[in-house]
């Protein structure tokens, strides 16, 4: 019998689900989220979060006892690492070392994962008096990550309070990865190269991949939140009102100059990140833009990206298998991706 998964992704303004059989998207639906029930990239109830699935699971006729989650990009640390090829319980001992220089707080109160991106390579150098290099060490690539342990905890009970069982939870890129193997599976080139831009409330991150493999995600420390604040000054209201003034295009509010200006600036910062990308990856020749998430469905954002980065932009739902036959849009990307990991 065909697996069934519900992939979810709990964003500021909306929960997105999708309903994935044998690979196959099923269904997708986007609820909107009451006011502050995610706050600073976390659940804040989890009974409260945990209804909101099961009424929107009933309400949209979806059933399945699994689930998987994509985790907030902010919340969870990931790296390439080179290693010598080890066991699973060495691994298990020697990863979250990996992850030193990265994470403040103890190590202890993360968990750590990992992916087998290839076995091979040059021989490391043995550690001994003469220094040579030693034939048999070959070395291991991973993409790893690391996940505050309160995270997976609130998630664990977050859909327990859905009646689901949380089998998987994964970052952003994670989620795209499994959308570009998918890609392939239906005849994408294997060395394609993508760049998916996540447009979120927070930060607009730019995740570069060749084939399924993750080259760097580069984040902007700008997002939908900085456009609030200029619509907050420009109507003299709260954050909250503003954002809605922005997502309904109040009073054509996404074309007033402050707006556009602050959509050029954005479109400028992303054609420096992928200047850069070209310059420290020479050899690539991205011509291929998709953009998903929450400032995707903002014209005059998404022409000032189109203009200044003169490349060819996608929709997101392109990514999406079976994404003729279902209601889909650009919000419930990742929420595909996580089921299909």
């Amino acid at each position: 019998m065909a697996k069934t998964v519900l992939g979810v992704d709990i964003g500021h303004d909306n929960l997105k689900l999708a309903l994935v059989k044998g690979g196959v998207v099923k269904k997708a639906a986007v609820v909107q989220m009451p006011q502050n029930l995610f706050r600073d990239n976390h659940v804040v109830s989890s009974e409260t979060m945990g209804e909101l699935i099961r009424s929107a699971m009933r309400d949209n006729g979806m059933r399945s006892r699994a689930a998987a989650l994509a985790l907030p990009n902010e919340t969870v640390f990931m790296r390439s690492v080179k290693m010598p090829v080890m066991t699973t319980d060495q691994l298990d001992i020697n990863l979250p070392f990996e992850f030193g220089d990265y994470i403040s707080d103890e190590l202890t109160n993360y968990v750590f994962d990992y992916e087998v991106i290839s076995i091979g390579g040059e021989p490391q150098e043995r550690d001994g008096e003469d220094g040579q290099e030693d034939p048999e060490g070959e070395t291991m690539e991973l993409m790893a990550a690391a996940a505050p342990k309160s995270l997976i905890d609130t998630s664990r009970e977050v859909m327990h309070r859905a009646s689901l069982k949380l089998v998987k939870a994964a970052p952003a890129v994670c989620a795209f990865q499994s959308l570009i193997r998918e890609a392939s599976k239906n005849g994408a080139a294997a060395d394609r190269e993508y760049c998916i831009i996540d447009m979120g409330y927070s930060s607009i991150r730019m995740h570069m991949f060749k084939g399924d493999r993750h080259i760097v995600t580069r984040a902007l420390e700008t997002g939908m939140r900085n456009i609030d604040g200029i619509l907050a000054e420009v109507y003299s209201v709260d954050p909250h009102t503003a954002h809605n003034y922005l997502l309904s295009n109040f009073e054509n509010c996404q074309n007033k100059e402050q707006c556009l200006s602050a959509f050029g600036n954005m479109a400028v910062e992303l054609m420096r990140a992928m200047n850069f990308y070209r310059f420290s990856n020479p050899d690539s020749k991205l011509e291929d833009v998709w953009i998903c998430g929450g400032g995707a469905c903002i014209g005059p954002l998404k022409r000032a990206i189109t203009e200044t980065l003169d490349m060819n932009i996608h929709p997101a739902a392109e990514l999406i298998p079976g994404g003729a036959s279902v209601d889909m849009d650009y919000s419930v990307l990742q929420a595909v991706g996580i089921a299909l990991s």
